[in-house]
Parts: structure tokens; sequence; C-alpha cells
């Protein structure tokens, strides 16, 4: 027998997961989006056909991720009005605007361009197929902007009135939408996904260049493209994200410190120089940290640049006020431990380039291909990360995700919980699979371009056989 507090668990427990799988569609279509742009814009200037390839090649991988990230979408936000309707009441007068301001302009925008962009190749000239995928690839950052400044508001909300019966209502639309940690939080999570695409496709090219041998008839052409433009993607990027992820911390530590008492792990205040905590077992029952691992007096200079200034923890703050420190903790250090496993490929490509072994190494191959999944393992604990770390509210401070939720009992919830586990694994997992299909078969010269049945061909299935 349930009871109410276990409704409230499974509530979460069901939006944690359907906006995880839903998270990893959006991480990949934003920077493949780009990439698809920044390859069509290469073919166009060099005339080279090996981009055009390449460009078709993805663009039938971009069509199966937008699909499904558009369909875990919808079915996600339906949680709003079932399992959190009282959330939905009292945010609604500005979190409800936000989401119709991304279907108006993003949604909107990437689906009146989208048929161009994936069938219009032979129909439509070269300039207006270009400004197709470039409107595409600009829609997915617009429904970044927005879908980011919901999230930010509800971390780090401003700009809004309280009226008579409890409602959040908009006062400064501007103030809502550019909140304290909406740019930080921006910039980070677009990085992220740009760093995400880069993985995946720098991790398709090096799985080629392993299993196949260059030729004189440039039948590597492509996984040399790929490989290489994703290396210099790391080689930029990821030291980037790591300052503007310092940044957003600071941010964080200014607007959420219990957040990042419990990221960093000290449920003690530090009234002069803070250690860095590298590891160790956090114990919130007895509010202590075990086995601990430490570099004296880094976390105070990391976090404000001072060796002794002293850093709030958790034993500041209310203990019912307290997130879970334990999650908090390790998928805080998962995602900082695959930046720098980021940082490291990149600086790994550019040694390799500099001795002109770049297409040759395969120990860097292998690498690239280890960490061909590691950006959606890091976004998703960088999404742990903000997500856990804001309870126990769902509007920081302001309204408590105990008293948010749908008056259901458990075993409604557990049901609907247990379908979409099993629909989730049955239907995105198949894409999945057949997302990697088209991924091992390496890309040629004319590519084919996409069509009702050329995905289908790619993999190696003809229609007669479905």
């Amino acid at each position: 027998m349930f009871d109410q507090f276990a409704a409230v668990d499974l509530a979460r427990a069901q939006f944690a997961f359907t906006v995880t799988f839903h998270f990893i569609f959006p991480s990949f279509s934003i920077g493949l989006a780009s990439y698809l742009a920044v390859l069509e814009a290469r073919w166009l200037w060099t005339g080279r056909s090996v981009y055009l390839d390449v460009f078709k090649y993805w663009l039938k991988i971009f069509a199966l991720v937008f699909g499904m990230g558009v369909v875990s979408g919808i079915v996600m936000a339906y949680q709003f009005g079932t399992n959190w309707s009282v959330f939905s009441d009292k945010a609604g007068p500005v979190i409800g605007p936000l989401m119709a301001y991304e279907v108006l302009t993003a949604f909107f925008l990437e689906a009146g361009f989208l048929g161009v962009m994936l069938f219009g190749m032979e129909r439509v000239g070269k300039r207006l197929h270009f400004l197709a995928t470039l409107m595409v690839a600009v829609g997915t950052a617009i429904s970044a902007f927005w879908i980011i400044s919901v999230n930010s508001w509800m971390q780090t909300p401003q700009g809004f009135g309280i009226n008579a019966v409890g409602q959040f209502t908009p006062d400064d639309w501007l103030a809502i939408i550019f909140n304290p940690s909406m740019p930080y939080r921006l910039v980070h999570t677009v990085l992220a996904a740009y760093l995400t695409t880069a993985l995946v496709v720098g991790g398709v090219g090096a799985w080629h260049l392993l299993h196949e041998k260059a030729n004189a008839n440039g039948a590597n052409a492509g996984a040399r493209v790929m490989f290489s433009m994703a290396m210099w993607m790391m080689v930029v990027v990821a030291p980037l994200q790591i300052i503007a992820g310092d940044a957003h911390g600071l941010n964080t530590l200014q607007h959420q410190p219990a957040k990042i008492a419990a990221m960093e792990g000290h449920f003690r205040s530090w009234p002069q120089g803070a250690p860095l905590l590298l590891f160790g077992v956090p114990d919130q029952a007895k509010g202590e940290m075990h086995d601990v691992v430490e570099i004296p007096k880094l976390g105070s200079i990391i976090l404000k640049h001072d060796p002794n200034a002293p850093l709030a923890g958790l034993d500041a703050f209310p203990r019912d006020q307290w997130p879970r420190v334990a999650i908090l903790f390790w998928s805080f250090r998962i995602m900082v431990a695959i930046g720098f496993g980021m940082v490291l490929l990149g600086a790994w490509s550019l040694w390799a380039r500099f001795k002109g072994r770049f297409y040759d190494a395969p120990w860097l191959h292998r690498f690239a291909l280890l960490m061909s999944p590691m950006g959606f393992v890091a976004v998703t604990a960088g999404w742990i990360t903000t997500e856990v770390g804001r309870q126990p509210w769902t509007v920081y401070g302001l309204l408590r995700t105990g008293a948010s939720h749908s008056p259901l009992d458990a075993p409604a919830v557990a049901a609907s919980l247990l379908a979409f586990v099993m629909v989730y694994f049955a239907m995105f997992g198949a894409g999945i699979f057949y997302i990697l299909k088209l991924m091992a078969r390496p890309p040629h010269p004319s590519e084919s371009g996409l069509s009702h049945d050329v995905p289908l061909r790619a993999a190696g299935i003809t229609p007669i056989e479905v």
C-alpha cells in the first residue's frame, strides 16, 4: 500500500526518467544541426564533394534524432498536467507563455524549413537549401534559449508577483527571461550540446579509421573529414566549457549556496580556507563525510579566488532544505571528470597533428571511440546536478516539490511509470539501434540523399523486407 509521500517520489522518478530520455536527443540534435550547416557551407565554399557526402550521411541520422526528440518531448510535457497540476496552476502564468514562445518561434521555424532540409536537395537551389539548413540550426538554438529560460527561472526566479490565489504572475518579462542564472546556464548547455555532437562524430570517424585502410581512391575521405572537424571542436570548445562551467559555478554560489555546498560535499562551514574534496563518502544522516581525499584551501581558491576565503556548508541551512548530497556529489564529479577527458582528447589530437600522425594514431582513435558516448553521460550528470540540487523546491525558495504535485494515488503513478519504462526502452531502444546501424556504415563518395526508402537501404534493408 503506497502512501502519498511515495506518490510524490514516483512522480519525480517518472519525470526524471522521461526528461533524461528526452534530453539525450536535443543534446545531440542542437549540435548536429549546426554541424550540418557548417558541412553544407564548406561544400558550397570549396566545391569538395566529400563535404556533401558527409552532410548526406549525417542528415539521415539527424532526421531520426530530431523525430525521437519531438516525440519524447511531447510525452514529457503532458506530465505538467497529469502529475504536477498544482505547479502548473501556480507557475503557469509565467512558465506557460515562455513555453508557448518556444513553440511559436523555434518549433515553427524548424518545422517550416525541416522538410526542405531533409528532402529538398534535388528540388530547390543550393542557396535556398543552405538557408533551410541554417534556419533549422537557428531554430534548435532558439528552442534551447526558451527552454533554458524556463528552467533557469525555476532556479533563480525574479520579475514576478504573487496574486491573491497564490499564483506567480509576470511583472517584468525581461527580468523573467533573463533571470540571474539564465545566461550562464544557456552557454554551458549549448557548449555541452556541441561537445556531445563532436564526440559522437569523432567517435564514428575514429571507428571507420580503425576498421578501414586508406586507399588510392580516397574511401576514407569522409571519415577523415569527420574526425578532423570533431577534434578541432574538442580543441577549441572543451577548454571554453571549463571556463563557462567555472563562471556558472560562481553564479550558483551566489544564488543557490546550498546546492554548491552539497556538490562540494561540505556539510560544515569553513570560516577560513575550504578544501577541495576530491573523493569521499557522504553521510547525510550524520551530516559528515567519510574517507575523504582533499586538497587544502583549493575549494576557496576555485569558488572565491582567495585561499583564505570562508565558505558556507550545509550546516548554515535548515536540514529540511538540504538536497540529496550523495547524488550531487558524485554526479558533479562525473561531469567534471568527463570534461577534463574532453580536454585531454583535444590536446592529444593536437599533438598527433603536430607529429603528422593524426590519421595514423590507433590509440588516439581508440580513445576517441571510448569517449564517443561520454557527452551524453556528461549532460545527464549535469542535468542531475542542476535538478537534484534545486530540491526540495520546484521554484527555488518559493514553492516546494511536496506542494507541487497532483492529488494522485501512488499506484496510478506507479502504473504510468512502468508503462513509460517499457514503451521507452522498446521504442527508443529500436531507434537508437537503427542509428548505430547507420553509423556502422562509412560515408561513401556520391552518398545518396534522403528519400522515403534511402535510410532503409543505407542500413542494409530493402523496402520489400519491411
